[in-house]
């Protein structure tokens, strides 16, 4: 499935997939807090050499759909759990999500290969809807190489959940403030292994097996060349020896305990719903500037139309407000005051995945469209006083022929 960005081609197609079943337990998506890496080396013959990796694969596809949530009214209906954020270390109270989303689970998907997968959705008080597919892994290197080129490229992941989240919707509409007819999304995939044979330190992991983590990140099933796999391990960061993370813009490499993947997990997919949000706030403003600058190309620059121009910036500065408040929900929506490690962490996948870049776009037309409301402001203010002073010439003109006349006007 095509991402929408201006920096990215296309990413998917909708073959379906087809993959071996899944032999390991599933993971707790719950799990809250951070384990300390195991010291203890795994014996070799705990893992057979075709089972050196155990973890899970996880798809999250988000879709903007209003305006705002209820999570509250949203609570009732479904009678779902609030998810609070973990992080790498037991935090107080205050380093939390503002408003934590909901979470509520679903039927398992299961597709036509057989494959079982867990579902899970979340809804964040900004209106965007994720769903979460995960599918336990276990096999070798090769084999998780060509799961990631096979899911990444060609299974439609988002279709599957377009279809959960309408179901859904239909429940929850009484929740949903200013319902979009249309809804932008995004997808992201998170590899995670939790258990490697012999137990590597991170920089064990990256001397022997870099490229094959490279190839996983970007979905590719041929290896990456060295300037490539340069490029994606320059976002790679660990907190322990053993554990590391490696995010690209498409997807993430993760070698955690279950805890400690899910704080990433859940950085990922607060990026990911940032993302979401500025790619609408682009489109919006995109919009208004072009509907505004077709509205001055229209004759709107004459004396009598620019008392029209009064009520069209009027419009505009109404977008830029209401971009100004759902902008602040979106990026103060979680806290990093203790935890400077998730704060670190959330900086290097924003950046990895484009929050950056679209957040800079929405402030550079918010910019422009401040320029244009104060112009077209301007032009009123020129125009009501043009018109004022034009009556007081023409009471002075009247004034002028009744004194000549010889008559006093009343």
């Amino acid at each position: 499935m095509p991402r929408y960005a201006a920096f990215w081609e296309n990413r998917h197609s909708s073959t379906d997939p087809h993959m071996e079943t899944a032999e390991t337990k599933q993971l707790n998506l719950n799990a809250i807090g951070r384990a300390e890496p195991s010291q203890t080396a795994t014996p070799a013959t705990v893992a057979p050499q075709n089972k050196v990796l155990q973890g899970s694969v996880r798809v999250l596809i988000q879709f903007d759909v209003c305006e705002e949530v209820k999570l509250d009214s949203l609570r009732e209906i479904f009678g779902a759990k609030r998810q609070e954020a973990s992080f790498k270390h037991p935090a107080p109270g205050y380093v939390k999500f503002q408003r934590a989303p909901v979470v509520e689970s679903s039927d398992p998907l299961v597709l036509e290969s057989g494959e079982r997968l867990n579902v899970q959705i979340k809804y964040y008080d900004y209106g965007v809807v994720s769903v979460v597919f995960e599918l336990p892994f276990s096999g070798d290197w090769d084999r998780l190489v060509r799961l990631a080129g096979r899911w990444v490229w060609d299974t439609d992941f988002t279709s599957f959940a377009q279809k959960i989240v309408k179901q859904k919707i239909d429940r929850a509409r009484p929740a949903l403030v200013k319902l979009y007819e249309s809804w932008l999304h995004e997808d992201y995939f998170v590899f995670h292994v939790r258990d490697i044979s012999g137990n590597p330190s991170a920089t064990e992991l990256l001397a022997s097996h870099g490229g094959r983590i490279a190839q996983i990140v970007r979905g590719e099933s041929s290896p990456l060349s060295e300037g490539e796999q340069q490029e994606i391990m320059q976002s790679k960061i660990s907190y322990y020896p053993n554990d590391l993370a490696v995010i690209s813009w498409n997807g993430a490499f993760l070698y955690d305990t279950e805890a400690g993947a899910e704080t990433v997990i859940q950085l990922l997919e607060y990026a990911n719903s940032q993302l979401l949000e500025f790619r609408h706030y682009d489109e919006l403003l995109t919009r208004e500037l072009q509907s505004v600058y077709d509205f001055m190309d229209q004759g709107s620059m004459g004396i009598m139309a620019r008392w029209r121009t009064a009520k069209r910036a009027s419009r505009l500065h109404t977008v830029l407000l209401d971009v100004d408040e759902l902008t602040e929900r979106a990026d103060n929506a979680i806290k990093f005051l203790s935890d400077m490690f998730a704060a670190r962490l959330y900086k290097v996948a924003a950046s990895k995945i484009g929050v950056t870049d679209y957040k800079d776009l929405v402030n550079q037309k918010v910019h422009t469209a401040e320029e244009l409301y104060r112009f077209m402001i301007d032009q009123f203010h020129q125009s009501r006083a043009f018109v004022l002073e034009l009556m007081v010439v023409i009471i002075l003109i009247i004034d002028l022929i009744w004194l000549f006349k010889g008559r006093v006007p009343v």
